[in-house]
């Protein structure tokens, strides 16, 4: 019986999978920021100034 009970070989598995997570939700925010961004950029380009 081990923490919570869970066995200790779930708590790796857990662990693991928080692990990978962690660089691929940065990679996730970084690749949306650059996308709002141009996002933002091409909507001014259309629409800025024009009246």
């Amino acid at each position: 019986m081990g923490f919570f009970g869970l066995e200790w070989y779930w708590w790796l598995v857990i662990m693991a999978a928080v692990g990978a997570s962690i660089p691929l939700k940065i990679k996730f925010m970084k690749w949306w920021q650059k996308r709002t961004q141009e996002k933002k950029e091409s909507s001014h380009g259309k629409w800025g100034d024009e009246e």
